[in-house]
């Protein structure tokens, strides 16, 4: 693929759903799945900034945590109103609610327990990653004390476990059918973003010229979460496992925090120092994204339009 220059760095970010893209803009998100039909469908809305409203929310490392935890929420929206929508046949697919939306509306009446129960799912899907790549480490770095003596040695292994857990689990989930397409869309997300950000015309010939990783990609991101929690918790060798593991799951917001201004960083910035700095989160994009077809594309193409600003307001 020929280089391109570089000609503007936008903050629209995205994330591959079923059979579709999701696109975050500075004021608004859209969603938009292809049916079998090669149908269109299409959800979009308005976006509330925390930090326009309190202050301290858009700081430096505590906009990383919030960002975290709202684009968890959202994505996890995202995810079943488009399994929903690529399902259902005919219908208002514009104003189409997921399944759980429906629930929610039948059982919790009030928006408060709405929220409620939204924020207990986004509870949960952010447990299952903490167990699985810092409770389950520290119980086996927990296990070698005997053979290792060493506070120092024993964070270190315990990085090294988690690392080669996520290396496993990113390897079994690429490898898995149905998230396949997932990763395609995901590539089609990368390279409409490129496209945009080189200041081509947004058709499908102009993205598909470019590659399908990006420095501000989530899999980087996480990539970025398993050494920031190298770094940061080498400096706390308590040798009681309870106290290792309170200390752990305590310092995970300020890691979530500096992996997001690393991330922040290195996206903002393309020069010889941040490509170096990338490189690890770039490579482990082959897990996460696959080369994806031209109606995919379209899609993302479709999606990234709606949310993109006539002015510069997506510009970092």
């Amino acid at each position: 693929m020929a280089e391109k220059n570089l000609t503007k760095k936008t903050m629209i970010g995205g994330q591959a759903i079923i059979e579709g893209v999701m696109m975050i803009g500075p004021g608004k998100y859209a969603i938009v799945v292809r049916k079998q039909s090669g149908e269109h469908v299409v959800k979009e809305g308005e976006l509330n900034s925390l930090a326009a409203k309190y202050k301290i929310l858009g700081w430096p490392i505590i906009r990383g945590v919030v960002g975290f935890g709202r684009s968890m929420r959202r994505g996890l929206d995202a995810i079943n109103w488009s399994s929903d929508a690529y399902i259902e046949d005919g219908g208002e697919d514009q104003a189409a609610e997921s399944k759980l939306d429906k629930w929610l509306d039948e059982k919790m009446k009030s928006p408060k327990g709405k929220a409620a129960v939204m924020s207990v799912v986004t509870a949960i899907g952010l447990l299952i990653p903490i167990a699985l790549f810092f409770v389950l480490p520290t119980f086996i770095g927990g296990l070698l004390d005997p053979y290792i003596g060493s506070g120092v040695l024993r964070n270190l292994a315990e990085g090294l476990i988690r690392l080669v857990i996520f290396f496993l689990f990113m390897l079994s989930v690429s490898q898995m059918n149905d998230m396949r397409r997932v990763f395609m869309y995901h590539g089609a997300e990368h390279k409409t973003i490129h496209c945009y950000e080189h200041g081509l015309p947004m058709t499908v010939e102009n993205a598909q010229t470019f590659g399908t990783a990006h420095p501000r990609c989530g899999t980087s991101f996480l990539f970025v979460v398993m050494i920031v929690s190298i770094i940061v918790l080498s400096f706390f060798t308590f040798s009681n496992i309870w106290t290792r593991l309170a200390v752990r799951l305590g310092c995970l917001p300020l890691i979530v925090g500096l992996a997001y201004e690393f991330n922040r960083f290195v996206g903002r910035h393309d020069n010889w120092f941040t490509r170096i700095l990338r490189a690890p989160g770039m490579w482990f994009q082959r897990f996460t994204t696959r080369e994806p077809e031209d109606y995919m594309v379209e899609v993302a193409i479709d999606a990234f339009l709606r949310v993109a600003p006539d002015d510069d307001s997506d510009q970092w």
